[in-house]
């Protein structure tokens, strides 16, 4: 009898390849080899016979390829430095790749890849990049003319208490890029490069008060898929007020940009994590509908649940959620099974009913535990 299972590789034993691991696992549907170079954060797993566990750097090439053989898929929830490897060693073995990156320039090799691939390469699943390209097609499809699409996230802490208004709740280093990095926006119906830090805005959700600012990464593909079709088109991070401007002096006026690997060291040393976080996303449209200028906005926010019998962070839920429910769709046949994959080709309604997708239906900390079982 042939194993009934999908097999599937996941790189990195942190926060998001963990919950990664824990839900495929826990689905019934899955088996897992987690890859990581430190046998520690392996032996932190829970052994289970649907888990096999491999020590390496993703760096060794020819290693990396063998481990891949012989699985569906491989999921990257490695830091964005060293995701190229893992695309490359997976088009190599000629698997299934999904990645979390909100790195462009590792979104661009992956987009090269995938012109000689005869799997899917699908960057850039998680929140956003990830979702926030589907919610944001999903609005620009609602209307006859769009005008205008403003995406917001931001992944912050409940109850913020120092001068940053931020608890280390996702990668530092990947923080650190994106606000370092050029930005994709549209702009007058041109396509242009805006810099990070900036067009600072404020506004409430809820009753409380955030700022939101150009970071990049964000908006994944969608620059390209929507040029032409939308006048207006940005992403902004969402930060308590004063934040900005903390991250640019130390970026900017102290030159901290230029010397990441310190910066990281001093935010790790000073800022403490928290399991009390929150992601909030805010989209808004603009556009013509039925012969009217019409405006149509997706507002959600999101806390730590429990699934799977354990508890996630906000942001650990939103992002391996997000690639889980995007291996079921590709499993099941609702996105394309090779090459390039963008995000906005995932109809919303198809994430959201999926079993991993519900976790972005709910918004409330008393929310039912997510349902895993479920036949693909």
């Amino acid at each position: 009898m042939s194993d009934p299972l999908n097999h599937i590789v996941v790189i990195g034993a942190g926060h998001i390849g963990t919950m990664i691991t824990e839900l495929l696992i826990a689905s019934g549907d899955y088996a897992v080899t987690l890859v990581d170079q430190s046998q520690a954060a392996l032996d932190a797993i829970p052994a289970r016979t649907e888990l096999k566990t491999h020590p390496l750097s993703v760096t060794d090439h020819d290693s990396l390829v063998q481990a891949m053989r012989g699985h569906y898929a491989v999921i990257s929830a490695a830091p964005y430095s060293v995701t190229q490897h893992v695309a490359r060693a997976a088009q190599a073995v000629g698997i299934h790749y999904l990645d979390l990156t909100e790195d462009v320039a590792t979104t661009q090799a992956v987009r090269e890849l995938a012109k000689h691939a005869t799997h899917a390469l699908i960057p850039q699943c998680g929140l956003a990049p990830g979702f926030i390209s589907i919610v944001g097609m999903h609005l620009a499809r609602r209307f006859e003319k769009i005008d205008a699409l403003r995406l917001r996230v931001g992944a912050l802490p409940e109850f913020p208490s120092n001068a940053l208004g931020y608890n280390l709740t996702w990668s530092t280093a990947g923080v650190i890029n994106e606000y370092c990095q050029p930005c994709d926006a549209i702009v007058q119906g041109k396509l242009v490069s805006v810099p990070p830090l900036e067009e600072l805005e404020h506004f409430a959700l809820d009753g409380v008060q955030y700022e939101a600012f150009n970071t990049s990464g964000g908006l994944g593909t969608l620059c390209e898929t929507l040029a032409g079709r939308v006048r207006h088109l940005n992403y902004r991070t969402i930060r308590y007020p004063g934040h900005r401007d903390a991250m640019k002096l130390l970026l900017q006026d102290l030159r901290l940009a230029e010397r990441p690997a310190l910066l990281t060291e001093v935010l790790e040393y000073a800022i403490p994590g928290t399991p009390q976080d929150m992601v909030v996303i805010f989209a808004t449209a603009t556009g013509i509908r039925n012969g009217r200028v019409w405006q149509e906005s997706y507002a959600n926010t999101v806390y730590p649940q429990t699934i799977a019998g354990r508890e996630w962070t906000a942001i650990q839920t939103t992002t391996a959620c997000a690639v889980c429910a995007v291996l079921d769709l590709l499993v099941s046949g609702k996105v394309p099974s090779k090459g390039f994959v963008r995000q906005e080709d995932i109809e919303l309604s198809a994430f959201l009913e999926n079993r991993f997708g519900r976790a972005y239906a709910t918004s409330t900390i008393a929310a039912a535990p997510l349902t895993l079982k479920a036949t693909l």
